[in-house]
């Protein structure tokens, strides 16, 4: 589990713990990290505005604010199943690991009966999802999206040449069963598409993208697996 997806699970056991809270050596036990290690993470969901409180002494511990927490929904089972249906056939699409803490969520606080139904019902449903970049690249390359900086990428065309570019990530896009990558590559000087599993690594810069428009992307190119040469 890299730092991101401890986050989102660290944020949803101190959810699921409620009032009561958690002390930072049962965290630390539960992520198999140590407790400085915890105390890090909540200081870092504390910076980025997620409500965590702590008490000292005899019974103190972490937990959330009770704002923090969803009010009770009207899911049936069949809406939630179809939820995470959703996130399943998406496991490679970027911002997946959000996708599957947001479902969390939902199904943390549905009815108990509700949850079980609705879990049971999950293993009629199978999914063959396609490749896509590792997920130490993924999230380099979401990050780099939504902080709108330049991504230093190591790519291997469909034709196995290899090349490394300095790209400006534009927008991620889903075409002919493949999520792509389409951004102004500053090699090419232009706009390119490129398959997320022939991205072997990335690495994000300080700059700043030019701030080209997605009207400038066009349509997607005729080959069937788009190659960003």
């Amino acid at each position: 589990m890299n730092r991101v997806e401890r986050l989102h699970a660290l944020t949803e056991s101190l959810r699921r713990a409620g009032p009561r809270g958690r002390t930072a050596a049962q965290l630390a036990d539960e992520f198999e990290v140590t407790t400085r290690t915890i105390k890090r993470d909540l200081a870092a969901l504390s910076a980025a505005g997620v409500p965590v409180w702590g008490r000292t002494g005899p019974g103190g511990g972490y937990g959330l604010a009770e704002r923090a927490s969803l009010p009770p929904v009207n899911f049936t089972a069949g809406q939630a199943l179809a939820l995470t249906a959703a996130v399943a056939a998406s496991a490679q699409a970027p911002f997946a690991d959000s996708a599957r803490a947001a479902t969390r969520k939902v199904l943390d606080v549905l009815d108990p009966a509700d949850r079980g139904r609705a879990s049971a019902l999950s293993q009629r449903i199978w999914v063959d999802v396609g490749p896509s970049a590792p997920r130490r690249v993924l999230s380099v390359l979401e990050q780099a999206l939504l902080d709108q900086v330049t991504v230093n990428i190591g790519y291997t065309d469909a034709g196995g040449r290899r090349t490394r570019r300095e790209v400006e990530p534009m927008i991620f896009a889903f075409t002919r069963g493949r999520w792509l990558l389409v951004a102004w590559c500053r090699l090419r000087d232009g706009v390119r598409w490129f398959d997320l599993s022939r991205i072997g690594r990335a690495t994000a810069t300080r700059r700043r993208c030019a701030g080209h428009p997605v009207s400038a992307i066009g349509t997607p190119p005729e080959q069937a697996h788009p190659v960003g040469v």
